[in-house]
């Protein structure tokens, strides 16, 4: 048995290779996340009236610690989404604007910028990254293609959601830094997965999550601006941070005009330094590195049972923890992610991506060899292949 599974609440009869979606909490962390919760029912204004800057100050200093960030560079917030929705709406964007990504972006932040696209005459470009691709610089030179005189803002993923593709935003942020663009980095899925370090990254802004990943608990994220950019930045909910009131003030405007959006629990946000902890004793490094070694292969041994080739080369490091294997054409991917469950007890995601259909597939410490078998079990029943 795995040593770390016992650290798990996850049911023990599900495969559960959909870490990527949501992410699981260790028990040490989920304990320490309910204290908190238990602490602030015990006293509620003594917690959030008298205590809360202080405490969420401690736990910003361990997280910038960890991405080498100042801590009043970053702030707490639910998900990456809320990030992208923080900036997208602070940008003054003026009809004829263009905000350049590519064709690899989470739905919901797509429709975050059509959204304010929509409202100001602004266009939303995705530029297309196609399928397999060789190399960092292939990538840089695709994306920059779609760079022009219009050009606003350059926003990315770090780790794309539906194809699991690492992209080289160190190099794309440095290139638009020199050429006077701002750049949002959507880290959703790297917090945890990879090392992190914002100021090798350059960004103007990055998003991350700490609940998938990192496994801290759901609901904690932060955004992180550069010292420089942060008088774009505006709330999405204007409250008592704004008014310069002394009993919400951390010290930094840009973290008082964010933090305190009304009553609310901020829990999970003071588990993260848990998180963190818990991956560091846990020996983290050997622990990805042994989720990659998994995971390739079993893109191998997908792209065997489908005779398809990898979408990204298998040696490079395009991917961590996450990665795609490609899956017939024909394939039904509704019915086969339902029969993949149903009889296999593999929680898996099936994504339709342009016109190609793939598993993206998630390994992370408590996931064994076994729960690669089923995953190759199912499918090639299912699929009557092997």
């Amino acid at each position: 048995m795995n040593k770390l599974n016992q650290h798990f609440l996850l049911d023990p009869e599900i495969h559960f290779l959909n870490h990527g979606s949501f992410g699981a909490t260790p028990k040490p962390v989920f304990d320490a996340y309910q204290g908190w919760q238990r602490r602030l029912e015990r006293q509620p204004v003594l917690f959030l009236g008298r205590e809360h800057d202080t405490l969420l100050k401690d736990s910003r200093i361990t997280l910038g610690a960890y991405l080498n960030a100042d801590p009043d560079d970053l702030v707490y917030i639910p998900n990456a989404t809320h990030g992208v929705n923080i900036i997208a709406h602070s940008l003054k964007l003026q009809p004829g604007d263009e905000i350049l990504t590519t064709d690899h972006e989470y739905g919901a932040c797509d429709f975050t910028w059509e959204f304010i696209c929509e409202k100001v005459g602004a266009k939303y470009i995705h530029q297309p990254i196609p399928l397999p691709v060789s190399s960092e610089q292939e990538i840089v030179d695709l994306f920059w293609a779609g760079v022009s005189s219009r050009t606003r803002i350059i926003y990315l993923s770090h780790i794309t959601s539906p194809t699991a593709l690492r992209l080289p935003v160190e190099k794309i942020c440095e290139r638009a830094h020199a050429e006077g663009l701002l750049t949002l980095v959507d880290g959703a899925h790297a917090p945890g997965q990879i090392p992190l370090d914002m100021q090798a990254i350059g960004a103007d802004f990055y998003t991350g999550n700490c609940h998938k990943w990192l496994m801290a608990p759901k609901g904690a994220a932060f955004l992180y601006s550069r010292r420089e950019k942060q008088q774009l930045v505006e709330p999405l909910v204007v409250s008592w941070g704004y008014g310069n009131n002394p009993q919400f003030g951390s010290g930094s405007r840009y973290v008082d005009i964010l933090q305190w959006r009304g009553t609310y629990d901020p829990a999970a946000y003071l588990a993260v330094p848990d998180a963190i902890q818990f991956q560091r004793e846990q020996g983290w490094d050997a622990v990805r590195r042994d989720c990659h070694a998994l995971l390739r292969r079993a893109v191998e041994r997908i792209c065997e049972l489908v005779a398809m080739p990898p979408l990204y080369p298998l040696e490079s490091d395009f991917y961590c923890q996450m990665a795609i294997a490609p899956l017939p054409g024909g394939a039904d991917l509704l019915a086969l992610k339902a029969r993949l469950y149903d009889q296999f007890k593999v929680e898996l995601p099936l994504i339709q991506w342009q016109d190609q259909k793939f598993a993206r597939i998630s390994i992370q410490g408590y996931n064994t060899a076994e729960d690669v078998d089923a995953l190759l079990a199912g499918l090639a029943s299912i699929l009557q292949l092997g």
